[in-house]
């Protein structure tokens, strides 16, 4: 009898496995490292930390770091989103953008919520607050 119990725990943990492997995990954060160079569109579920170059747009259901070292040249539509590198281009940020004394952002920014360090470098237009909320932010599409 001891080894048909240990077939069913096994089955059971095979079932739990392949269950855990196929679902989607929002807690996963993409990240583009320094010295890293892309162009294209990026669409992710999760959050994305860019320390590297993108030419292109980033989607995202999530949060979105531009750390120091990172540069964007396009859109950026998200969540939240926290610059502290160089962005040109325009920003939809669902809730809030806080842009950090390290950081460069040339273009037109829509949030609801909108935080500079002192230090931050801002050009452009801002829209912020209900203005935003009859706009219809992208999502990724499943």
């Amino acid at each position: 009898m001891k080894p048909l119990l240990y077939l069913v725990t096994l089955k059971n943990k095979k079932k739990e496995m392949a269950k855990t492997y196929n679902e989607v995990n929002n807690q996963v954060i993409n990240l583009i490292g320094k010295g890293t160079v892309i162009t294209g569109e990026i669409k992710s579920e999760g959050d994305i930390r860019i320390d590297g170059e993108l030419t292109g747009n980033i989607t995202s259901n999530g949060r979105v770091v531009i750390g120091d070292t990172g540069k964007v040249n396009g859109e950026v539509f998200c969540k939240n989103c926290e610059v502290a590198g160089y962005v040109k281009g325009k920003m939809k940020i669902e809730q809030l953008i806080t842009l950090k004394a390290t950081s460069t952002v040339l273009g037109e920014i829509s949030s609801d919520k909108l935080s500079i360090e002192p230090g931050s470098v801002f050009s452009g237009n801002c829209t912020m607050g209900n203005q935003l909320k009859d706009e219809k932010i992208k999502t990724v599409e499943k």
